[in-house]
């Protein structure tokens, strides 16, 4: 079959997960393709790649490249209106990890192509209704396998908490309550931050108006074991998540996905996380990690994570047995079953 997908958002190839920090969308949209090409499809990305090259067994295309004339499935990542990108397809998904209410905005654009609607969560499902013109699917993302390795866990001389969250998504409050009660409760603890916006503003001093209050916040909790980390490839994000107790995650409303909780889990990192947007989804709640209902409880919680061995290791256990077994090719085998079937209804 052949199978294009299109996406127009950052630079990016089949290598780059690999070699260097990506978003989970990106990556996502990556691992797909290389997962279809994987299962015989003739299979062409495009995007804004820097030039052609075959990767995995995928074409990878520029978007300065002519489109096919046809295909056999089109595969639209994100944005309505690549479902346009090729005049003749047999079938046209679009591929969206956009809330109910932005989807609901875009549905004139998005039933004129007709195209099957593929979701990533239940969650993001909430608030969407299909139609004869706009069918929908739930096909949930896979788990890399950097993330799924047998490598074992190796905990950090000093115990430590990552945080991956937007800047925007609740890390000013989160750096609140660890310097006021976590961080004195555990003095020998450290909070790993990983976000390239504040690393580079930390590190270069020119700092964009949106995060001057954040960035004084951090360097003012310096003290208080915060440190600002960059993202990392796979493999170097891996080795982050094998070497912490915790992955505390706020969370966000309008986060459908929460793709850093998906790889950190598989990796074994107990998660302690507000339930909003897709962490219901991403925490087998008692067993990987904590929905907690408050920031008491998360205080309480992460202290726990960060001094007890037995909660630690327990959760670790779960989350390295229960949350790794959704690989990219049981993911893509079902977008070959959709692709495949009779009818999109």
């Amino acid at each position: 079959m052949h199978i294009t997908l299109v996406d127009d958002s950052i630079p990016f190839d089949g290598f780059s997960p690999g070699n260097r920090p990506l978003g989970g969308a990106e990556k996502a949209f990556a691992s797909l393709a290389a997962a279809l090409a994987k299962r015989g499809h003739d299979v062409h990305a495009y995007n804004r790649a820097r030039y052609p090259l075959a990767i995995e067994g995928v074409q990878w295309e520029t978007l300065e490249r002519s489109f096919p004339a046809q295909t056999d499935a089109l595969i639209a990542w994100r944005k309505p209106s690549l479902l346009g990108s090729v005049r003749l397809a047999a079938k046209r998904i679009l591929w969206t990890t956009a809330t109910g209410p932005q989807l609901q905005a875009a549905r004139k654009v998005i039933e004129s192509f007709s195209p099957i609607v593929v979701l990533n969560s239940v969650i993001q499902a909430e608030g969407v209704k299909g139609s004869e013109a706009m069918p929908l699917r739930l096909i949930a993302p896979g788990v890399r396998d950097e993330f799924a390795t047998d490598l074992p866990t190796l905990l950090s001389e000093a115990p430590t908490a990552v945080v991956t969250s937007h800047p925007n998504h609740g890390l000013s409050a989160l750096l609140v309550l660890w310097k006021e009660e976590i961080h004195p409760r555990v003095p020998e603890a450290r909070l790993l931050v990983i976000s390239a916006s504040l690393e580079k503003a930390l590190r270069t001093g020119e700092v964009p108006e949106a995060l001057v209050s954040l960035v004084a916040q951090v360097r003012m909790a310096e003290d208080d074991g915060v440190v600002v980390v960059p993202p990392r490839g796979d493999a170097g994000m891996a080795e982050i998540y094998r070497s912490a107790r915790a992955h505390l995650y706020p969370g966000h409303a309008e986060d459908m996905i929460c793709w850093t909780l998906l790889d950190s889990q598989a990796c074994g990192l107990p998660a302690v996380a507000k339930p909003l947007g897709g962490t219901r989804e991403r925490i087998r709640d008692g067993q990987t990690g904590q929905l907690v209902p408050d920031e008491a409880a998360l205080v309480n919680l992460t202290v726990r994570l960060l001094t007890d061995d037995d909660t630690f290791w327990g959760m670790n256990r779960d989350a390295r047995l229960l949350q790794r077994e959704r690989s990219w090719d049981v993911a893509a085998a079902e977008f070959d079953a959709l692709l495949r079937a009779g009818d999109k209804t």
